[in-house]
This record gives C-alpha cells, structure tokens and sequence, in this order.
C-alpha cells in the first residue's frame, strides 16, 4: 500500500507563500496602513495593495477589512500576522546563534555623513583597539534605514529631542562659523550679526524650507527675521557646506558638538558668542535583532560612554579679536 503523501504533487505555485508578500503583509498588519508600510518598504501604496491581494489568493482568505480611511485585520489576518512575527522572531535568533558559533563578530551602524565625518570616524579608532576582533561597517547615509529589513544593528538617529528613542548622545546647539581668515577682512569686518549681509552664506539645499532653514534656531534667537547675505552657496551635504567654510569661502552654521574637533584645530571660529539650542539631538537605536548581538551592545554602550567623554559634548570657540 502505498502512502497517501508518497506521490502528493507539490503545491501548484499560486498557493505558495511567497517570503517578500509576507514581509510586505507584516509591515501592513503592523501600521494598519498600507500608505505607511509602503514609505517603510520603498513602496507604494498601490504596490503594497497589490502584493497584499496576491497574498490573500494565496491563502484563500481576507487578511483586512477595507474601511473608510482605516484597515483592520481580519480573524485570519490575525493568525497570519502572529505566525509571520513568531517566524520572523525565531530567524533572528537562528542568524544570532550563527554568528556566536562562527565567532563573526561584527557591528553595522548607520548615521548621517556629518555625523560619521566630524565626530564618530575621528573617535573609531579608540573602539577598534579596544575591540580588535570587532568588524565595525559604518553606513552613512541621509536615508532613513530600516534595521531590520536592512540588518542593520544600530542607528544614530538625528532627531527632535521630543522624538528620540533610546539612549541620547547630545543635543545640539547651533551658531554662525567661518575660517580665522574671514575675521581679518577689514573690508568686510564680522563683528555683529548684521556684518553676516556681507558676507556668503554656505547653506543645506532642502526642497521644501526656505534658503535659511538650518540658521533658524540662531536667526530666531537673534531676533532677526531673516538674513539677506551678498551671496549664497548651496549644498546637498552639511559636510560639503562645512569644507568651503574651513577654506574660506563663507559662513556656515555650526552645529556643536559636531564641529568641535575644527574648532579646537582652530580651522573654524565663530564670531559671536550666542549658541543657540535647535531643539535636535542625537540618539542611539538598538535594532531587535541585536540584542543578541554582544559586539553591537558593546558598541553602543561605548558610543554613549564616549559621547560622556570630556569635551565630546561641544567646544565653545575661541573668541575672535573685536567680537562683543
């Protein structure tokens, strides 16, 4: 006699479950929006529609009630969603114990470029030394990283400090910078707020803010509603705004403690003694999966213990000749 199961064909390929129709349903169920999943996911919000109805052929069934401007799963979305996580849950752990046994000790951190240039790479080397078997991959990107899908073990995120999850690193204050070599301009002197209208403003291209989007917190502290500088140069990267700055090609605004390793190497001075807060800081985010990960936890700690250090929360600048 033969087995019922010996010769059972296999499952004809629509009712298999494909894994990127169930990544994209657990991002769904998770929001309750298909809107939010797909800016999650890169996705819009007809394609996640789409892979979510090829899902539902699939299993047979409605995984979400369409009501008016709002999801809500139904009976069997429930039963799919809890096994998707518990699956989801027990990977993570598979790949943790596969590194552990493989001895792959290795930490994935995304941050901005300001961040990675001016503060996190010229530190990286007291971490290295003291972790030497750590691989540490340093992703600096403006892009906001899943890190989970992307298997990322940490983000630094740039916030507003209201928003922050996890532990903070610093808040920033903000304030005019420029190369030693512009306050010896007699021609055009920097010597209050008003002199900056002669000068060049270095500044970040944003679409949608206005030409001084990053001096604002500044500029309101000031009391000036705007500045109207001789000039003004913009740039997709902070980093970029910062380097024509140290060359001397205009004002930047400063962002402490970003920039307080130049302004100790006196490549950038700041004319007036008037930080302002921006309400912004920089937080340390734990990816799930890396609670598992020792080298990545170890990581973080040594980033917040780091950013404890004396002189890594900001550095005033030396007060220049005839600035009040």
């Amino acid at each position: 006699m033969h087995s019922g199961n010996a010769n059972a064909a296999p499952a004809p390929r629509s009712r298999q479950l494909r894994l990127d129709l169930l990544h994209t349903f657990e991002a769904a169920a998770r929001h309750l929006s298909f809107t939010r999943a797909g800016d999650e996911l890169a996705l819009s919000q007809s394609a996640v529609s789409r892979q979510v109805q090829q899902l539902e052929g699939s299993v047979g069934a409605a995984l979400f009630e369409r009501r008016h401007r709002a999801l809500a799963l139904t009976e069997a979305g429930l039963i799919l969603r809890r096994a998707v996580e518990d699956s989801l849950e027990r990977l993570r752990d598979a790949a943790a114990r596969v590194r552990t046994r493989t001895g792959r000790r290795q930490v994935t951190v995304t941050c901005t470029p300001g961040f990675a240039s001016f503060w996190l790479i010229p530190r990286l080397a007291r971490f290295t030394s003291a972790q030497p078997d750590v691989e540490v991959r340093v992703a600096a990107t403006l892009k906001l990283v899943d890190l989970e899908r992307d298997n990322v073990d940490l983000a630094v995120r740039f916030v507003p400090a209201a928003q922050g999850v996890g532990p903070v690193l610093f808040e920033e204050e903000v304030q005019p910078m420029c190369a030693p070599q512009l306050l010896r301009d007699r021609a055009r002197p920097l010597r209050t707020p008003a002199d900056l209208e002669q000068h060049t403003l270095l500044t970040i291209d944003m679409h949608d803010g206005s030409l001084t989007v990053d001096w604002e917190p500044w500029l309101q502290l000031m009391g000036l509603a705007s500045v109207h500088m001789a000039h003004a140069v913009r740039f997709t990267h902070y980093t970029d705004a910062v380097a024509a700055a140290v060359a001397g090609q205009g004002v930047v605004i400063g962002r402490l403690p970003l920039l307080a390793d130049l302004v100790r190497q006196k490549k950038l001075v700041a004319p007036f003694r008037t930080p302002a807060a921006s309400r912004r800081g920089y937080f340390v985010t734990l990816a799930p999966q890396a609670q598992h990960n020792p080298a990545a936890r170890a990581f973080a700690d040594w980033l917040v213990m780091e950013a404890g250090q004396p002189g890594a929360k900001g550095a005033q600048a030396p007060r220049p000749p005839g600035a009040r």
